[in-house]
């Protein structure tokens, strides 16, 4: 599958179509491939991705930074002592800089608004590596991981159990897009946020794919995946305590599994909070493929990487 990506931005799943998407999984899926052979070419030879953190992550850095090298080019980490957005330097001055000294640039921020305004003023790429509102950085990691699983991604039904977050958000898109059923499943007052409902919906008509946003736990029955993320994400932890009163039927355990189809893929994104939206004997299944999704962070990421800067 031929697509041209160079030089584009991805801060949403919105930003590739359903064929750009299928085709850095294609890439991601040759790369894993080639992991433990000699390389045969180092598409990003001399090339350097400027990561800036906001928030701390143990898969996002790593996966980035060892992908770059593998790739042959390099990575350099910027914490948030070395950037502080909007407080020691404009998000404007941040991206004309980097965009003048570095080939990609990768961002794990608080709010959307600043990937965007990266983006903005970026001449060259600009990744989201997450933000409050998407995360479609792991959702490639995630489709590839359930191709690896059951063989596709259309008209399978994806379920994800927890809050309506960015990591939702990023579900519902990229599922409308390859035609993939998605099932949001949260406490009322937890879904995911209209607009993305109302945009993931219209997508869908189109490709076939159904969104569903539900309180009702039984709509996990029959189900091809399920997914769950942790109930408090980073910043929420004044309501942690909260959110486990309100969550705490929303969790993939045995009674999940009994609903879903006998070979249903269990995912979680990590870190897991176990007893709380995932037990630890239900993570260790060999429906689990939890450890595999973390791997292939790095693999799609590099597939998104030769795309946008190689």
């Amino acid at each position: 599958m031929s697509v041209n990506l160079k030089g584009r931005h991805f801060l949403s799943m919105l930003d590739f179509s359903r064929e750009e998407i299928l085709a850095v999984l294609d890439t991601a899926k040759e790369l894993k491939g080639k992991r433990n052979k000699a390389a045969d070419s180092l598409p990003l030879s001399g090339k350097t991705l400027a990561m800036i953190f906001q928030k701390p992550s143990l898969r996002t850095r790593v996966s980035f930074e060892t992908g770059m090298t593998q790739l042959g080019g390099h990575a350099i980490y910027l914490a948030p002592t070395d950037i502080s957005i909007g407080k020691r330097e404009t998000t404007e001055d941040i991206a004309t800089v980097l965009s003048r000294m570095t080939d990609v640039i990768m961002a794990r921020v608080f709010g959307h608004d600043i990937v965007a305004d990266l983006a903005k003023y970026s001449t060259v790429p600009v990744i989201n590596g997450l933000s409050d509102y998407e995360h479609p950085c792991q959702t490639l990691a995630d489709f590839q991981t359930v191709i690896e699983r059951k063989g596709k991604l259309e008209g399978l039904t994806f379920c994800y159990v927890g809050d309506g977050n960015n990591v939702a958000h990023s579900l519902m898109f990229g599922g409308a897009q390859v035609g993939m059923n998605v099932t949001i499943i949260t406490p009322s007052g937890y879904e995911p946020v209209p607009e993305v409902t109302e945009k993931a919906t219209a997508i869908g008509k189109g490709t076939g794919a159904t969104i569903m946003i539900t309180n009702d736990l039984e709509a996990m029955s029959g189900v091809d995946v399920l997914y769950t993320d942790v109930w408090a994400s980073m910043g929420q932890e004044a309501e942690a305590e909260a959110r486990k009163q309100i969550f705490k039927a929303y969790c993939i355990d045995a009674k999940a599994m009994s609903l879903a189809k006998d070979d249903a893929v269990i995912l979680h994104c990590l870190p897991a909070h176990y007893g709380d939206e995932i037990d630890y004997d239900t993570s260790r299944l060999p429906n689990s493929a939890i450890f595999d999704q973390a791997e292939n962070r790095l693999h799609a990421q590099k597939a998104l990487l030769v795309h946008v800067a190689g």
